[in-house]
């Protein structure tokens, strides 16, 4: 719970990574005025928030928590960036230098060109969009699956049937939260830095961008929305947004991460396939939608509350599910400028505890 010199690069590294985010964010401003500078700047503080509290995690200071600690340092700081730069190194020396004309087909103009990507304010095109949104909404579950993945393991294979925790000194739920925080803090890390690549292309001298590997600019191609070109990938900024709420019950933690993405996907798949009340009617929004996206969160966060806090009634469960949902309701409907993938998580998941709180007076 303190910093010393096996959390403290963690915490200089992201922080030095935020302001790599904000120079970024101000150079795009600068060339695109339709880039959301807002949400970068929320992004920018959510790299230092993360910073910040990664030290916060790790409660007891003993030698095996230290051994954990190094090793998670080795991976999120040293092993990371070198397999960022391992694959730049393999594109340049053995793909490019083999096909040279890859340097002229991997541009961002190519890039547009390539793929029609959604644009969010023409659905003339229902069957491209759905299934355009279909895959970046299985994208953005990624983080939440293996979320929970993780903390099975750890506390029910790992600690309760290895007995795993006797020999290395943590508990399930201490070698559970390593487990999260090393493999998110390290993803964030490898799409920022692939954010970064892609991005390149805002300066002259040091365009990188025709060193993104082919498989991965397909699968942006599959992902992204047309207003999205010029803005960051959003799973840094989801998985960003759940690092301040892992302080929460796990229960809180985890629902509030299916919210933001099966709630969120639920509310935007189901409004393109059958939504034709439009609310407002200058929206995309629609009231299937926004029905879908309630009725899947509120299911949602009581499945998930009732397998990890198994110490609340259902009666308690079903009134703490309920304002999760309908904190998300209330966000999808204000429909502000600021990315659902920052708000969700954060709001649901401390409305949520606020609920707790309240009903624990």
């Amino acid at each position: 719970m303190v910093y010393n010199s096996l959390t403290l690069p963690v915490t200089l590294f992201y922080v030095a990574n935020g302001f790599a985010h904000l120079y970024y964010a101000i150079k795009l401003k600068k060339k695109y005025s339709n880039h959301n500078f807002i949400n970068s700047f929320l992004v920018f503080m959510l790299w230092i928030i993360a910073g910040v509290v990664y030290p916060l995690f790790f409660i007891r200071d003993t030698d095996q928590v230290r051994w954990f600690e190094g090793l998670a340092l080795q991976i999120i700081c040293i092993y990371a960036p070198l397999l960022i730069f391992f694959i730049l190194y393999y594109q340049f020396q053995f793909i490019l230098k083999k096909h040279p004309q890859l340097r002229e087909d991997r541009t961002i103009d190519t890039f547009i060109d390539r793929f029609p990507l959604m644009d969010i304010k023409n659905l003339s095109n229902r069957k491209q969009a759905l299934k355009t949104d279909f895959h970046r909404k299985a994208f953005h579950l990624l983080p939440a699956v293996i979320i929970i993945f993780l903390w099975l393991f750890a506390v029910n294979i790992w600690d309760a049937m290895w007995d795993a925790d006797q020999f290395w000194g943590i508990s399930g739920i201490e070698y559970g939260i390593f487990l999260i925080l090393t493999v998110g803090y390290t993803g964030v890390i490898i799409f920022a830095a692939l954010d970064y690549i892609r991005l390149s292309h805002i300066f002259n001298k040091g365009n990188m961008y025709h060193l993104l590997p082919t498989c991965i600019s397909n699968t942006l191609g599959k992902t992204l929305k047309k207003n999205e070109i010029y803005e960051f990938t959003r799973p840094v900024s989801l998985v960003l947004s759940l690092i301040p709420t892992l302080f929460l019950s796990f229960g809180v933690f985890t629902a509030a991460a299916l919210i933001a993405t099966l709630g969120d996907g639920a509310a935007s798949i189901c409004g393109l396939r059958f939504g034709k009340i439009h609310i407002p009617k200058s929206s995309n929004k629609t009231l299937i939608g926004y029905i879908s996206g309630f009725i899947v969160s509120f299911g949602i966060s009581i499945l998930v509350l009732w397998v990890f806090e198994q110490t609340f009634f259902i009666s308690q469960i079903i009134i703490i599910g309920f304002f999760g949902a309908l904190t998300f309701l209330i966000i999808d409907i204000l429909n502000l400028k600021i990315d659902d993938n920052i708000l969700n998580p954060i709001f649901c998941a401390y409305i949520m505890t606020l609920v707790i709180m309240i009903m624990q007076i």
